[in-house]
């Protein structure tokens, strides 16, 4: 059982990682946005990629997320636990507190590559509970465990970024209902859903957005202060985690294709199967 770590803003290792190694993985996606770190954490394999590359490099929607989640797949990955800075658009989400949201809400642009199919093949995956509930209420034990604040369940909603919203814009997603804006977990989650891995959200509140008029706009100068004091939490939060997953995955996750290609069989390429083999081959052969 394999582990995978994708880190955002200002968490760019993991505390008490042994048996450090770096790993460059091709992928037919084209280059991941870093190489990989792999390690041992609390007894369990890890593999940790920064998802904007070391020393910040990548705008939100200049991430190769494709060949991010194909390579933890090709990595032996089951898991992933996606820690990201977001805005809180409530105001009992105070800067500082953590959500694992259980929901997400897509206002990108449709310029991110968000599925391993096409060229030929055709599938679709169930996506309606986006993050795997097993996983989640993990990660929630372990950020309690922790000693964080800690919210269960909410929607996130992924902005195409990189500028942050105007003031109509965030009192609108507000209306909503909304709990967080971020820039990063769509698509990363459901191509981790197309890879038959376990995903799950930790999202580090860090600002009030702009809707809080008792409360300054959101800056990176403010963003990146509460980032630093929330990473040591958030690495705790990992470790706990990782010493707490079950080897067996009782969850739906890991037989999301099981009934999702439509294409024929004979009418998909050798190319294709070839390129995807470890997220299809297995219904195919």
């Amino acid at each position: 059982m394999i582990i995978g770590v994708i880190g955002g803003s200002g968490l760019y290792e993991i505390e008490g990682l042994t048996d450090i190694e770096e790993v460059k993985v091709q992928t037919p996606f084209g280059d991941p946005s870093d190489l990989y770190i792999t390690g041992i954490l609390n007894g369990v394999k890890l593999v940790f990629l920064p998802r904007h590359g070391r020393g910040h490099t990548f705008l939100p929607s200049e991430v190769n997320y494709r060949a991010n989640i194909f390579g933890m797949k090709k990595l032996g990955v089951e898991r992933i636990i996606s820690v990201s800075a977001v805005g809180s658009m409530k105001e009992e989400i105070v800067p500082g507190h953590i959500v694992i949201p259980d929901q997400f809400f897509d206002r990108t642009q449709g310029e991110r590559a968000s599925t391993f199919f096409g060229n030929g093949l055709v599938g679709h995956t169930q996506f309606a509970d986006p993050v795997c509930a097993d996983m989640a209420t993990l990660v929630y034990e372990a950020a309690v465990e922790a000693g964080a604040t800690v919210h269960k369940g909410g929607t996130y909603i992924c902005i195409e970024g990189p500028n942050f919203s105007t003031r109509a814009e965030s009192n609108i997603y507000r209306s909503w209902g909304v709990d967080i804006i971020g820039m990063t977990n769509i698509p990363e989650a459901r191509l981790a859903r197309e890879a038959e891995i376990c995903y799950t959200t930790v999202a580090l509140a860090t600002d009030y957005d702009c809707w809080y008029a008792g409360h300054d706009d959101v800056s990176v100068d403010a963003v990146i202060a509460v980032i630093k004091q929330n990473v040591a939490t958030a690495r705790n939060i990992i470790k706990i985690a990782a010493g707490k997953v079950a080897k067996s995955r009782p969850c739906p996750c890991g037989e999301a294709l099981k009934f999702a290609l439509m294409t024929s069989p004979d009418k998909i390429s050798g190319k294709i199967r070839e390129e995807l083999d470890i997220l299809i081959g297995k219904y195919l052969n």
